[in-house]
């Protein structure tokens, strides 16, 4: 629940021991390692899933999902745990309406996705009047996520990670070839695919972690742009459930990325991947305006 700043609540240890891990993986350059304990997992099976939702049953699925998604986060909205101040360069958005585009964003919650889902909703196609809501016409950002997520991630984030128009990733190289057809499928049709180039989730780590090479992989090889967008934070006067101050969010869409057809694949990739982490340092350092260091 949120609390007063004249009473603040007490700090979870075990959120302190992930943020004291925080700093121990960036001072030993371990980017993309996952901080928090993730559960048992298993591989995905050929066909189990069904990456564009063909089958009936999983159209409804997602229907609901997103309409279940949709309250929750009117309901965080309204208890000051989820907090959207704003967007800035957004208009940039209009122009990829039509267009198919890999978007990266840095990965601090497991929700941060959807704030990128109410600033890109106007510019998806088709929208209601509230975000997220199935509308004929629309389009909604997929989203590339790991496999142990959709396979074996327990709780309320199970139907998330299997309804909310993801794409997981596989151990399996049959998989993949879903996987990769899946992905080529819906940046032809214009859609929009996040993909976390950081890989793992810092809790409200506001730093850029350096960039792994997928997403400029798959946008290379599938011609369609990058779309950089880095979400700054700001604490409230708002506390969670584990007494840190609520985040307010501010997504910042930054200049897209497009591969030359001149240079070969590898060279693209490196070049893309650069280009983005350097943007994101930019918006970090005229935002919160320090210098990016990081702990050695």
């Amino acid at each position: 629940m949120a609390a007063e700043t004249n009473n603040i609540p007490e700090k979870n240890p075990e959120r302190i021991k992930i943020l004291e891990r925080i700093d121990e993986y960036e001072r030993k350059g371990l980017w993309t390692m996952d901080v928090q304990d993730d559960p048992p997992t298993r591989p995905l099976e050929p066909g189990e899933c069904d990456y564009l939702r063909k089958k009936l049953i999983n159209k409804i699925k997602t229907r609901v999902t997103f309409k279940k998604v949709l309250q929750m986060i009117e309901q965080l909205s309204d208890a000051h745990q989820f907090i959207l101040k704003g967007a800035v360069g957004d208009e940039k958005l209009a122009q990829f309406k039509k267009q198919g585009a890999i978007v990266t964003c840095n990965h601090f919650n497991a929700a941060d996705s959807f704030a990128l889902d109410i600033v890109f909703d106007r510019y998806l196609g088709r929208c209601s009047k509230n975000p997220l809501r199935m509308t004929p016409g629309r389009k909604f950002l997929w989203r590339v996520i790991r496999e142990g997520n959709y396979t074996s991630n327990p709780g309320i984030y199970t139907p998330l990670f299997q309804n909310c128009n993801t794409l997981p990733l596989a151990s399996s190289f049959a998989v993949m070839k879903e996987f990769m057809h899946a992905l080529k499928t819906v940046l032809k049709r214009g859609e929009k695919v996040i993909v976390y180039a950081e890989q793992g989730m810092w809790v409200n780590y506001r730093k850029p972690r350096p960039l792994t090479p997928g997403a400029f992989r798959f946008a290379a090889e599938n011609n369609v742009p990058v779309i950089p967008v880095f979400i700054t934070m700001k604490d409230s006067e708002f506390f969670d459930g584990d007494g840190f101050p609520v985040q307010e969010y501010t997504v910042h869409v930054l200049e897209p990325i497009y591969a030359d057809k001149s240079k070969s694949l590898k060279e693209n990739v490196e070049e893309m991947k650069e280009n983005n982490y350097q943007q994101w340092k930019k918006c970090y350092e005229d935002t919160y305006g320090i210098p990016l260091t990081y702990l050695k």
